[in-house]
Parts: structure tokens; C-alpha cells; sequence
């Protein structure tokens, strides 16, 4: 998938700066090439939860942010993130205290 597509379809609008952004984290994301459709996928099937995969500001990396108030649909997301994390052998950290998780990689 092309950058400006991928960056699109996360809900950005394509410039310098954000492709540049998206190539670092695709360099910094271990088996990036083996994830990629599935981080979309997993961007699509969050966003019933009010949940959504974006582009980390502070790290070369993607982000999973969970911002439902409702405890029982961010549960739901919990639940997707953990189910695709197994499914497909992807990395993720989340953040203490936040409803964030960081996408490392593809887990050989």
C-alpha cells in the first residue's frame, strides 16, 4: 500500500512531513511489511468502539488509542486488540495508566 493511501485511509491528509513520519515508523516497526494490512483492518474493526490506530507523536511507531467513555465498549476494544495481537503475532505495549497501546512488530 502506498503511504499517501495508507495515510488517508488513517484519517490524515498526506504531506511531507506526515509520509516521512510514516516511512520512519515503517522502518521502526519490526516485520512492518507482514502487519500492514492487518494494523488497517484492526483500524477499521476499532473504530465501532470509538477507538483508532494513528501515528504516534512521540515515538516512530503506530498507536492504538482507546477514547470510549462508556467501560463496556473500551472493554470491547481491549478485547479486539488483545484477539489481534494473538491472531496475527503482533507486538503491542500498552501504556500504564492510559488507554494506549504502542505497535512494536510482527513476533517471528
Amino acid at each position: 500500500m502506498q503511504r499517501d493511501a495508507m495515510l488517508i485511509q488513517l484519517g490524515y491528509a498526506p504531506n511531507d512531513a506526515l509520509v516521512k513520519q510514516l516511512q520512519r515508523i515503517e522502518e521502526n516497526t519490526v516485520g512492518y511489511e507482514k502487519i500492514q494490512k492487518h494494523i488497517m483492518d484492526l483500524h477499521d474493526h476499532l473504530k465501532v468502539d470509538e477507538s483508532y490506530v494513528a501515528m504516534s507523536n512521540s515515538n516512530d511507531c503506530f498507536k492504538i488509542k482507546i477514547e470510549s467513555p462508556s467501560p463496556e465498549i473500551a472493554q470491547e476494544a481491549h478485547e479486539k486488540i488483545r484477539h489481534f495481537s494473538e491472531k496475527f503475532k503482533i507486538m503491542v505495549n500498552k501504556l500504564d495508566n492510559k488507554e494506549t497501546y504502542y505497535i512494536v512488530g510482527f513476533n517471528h
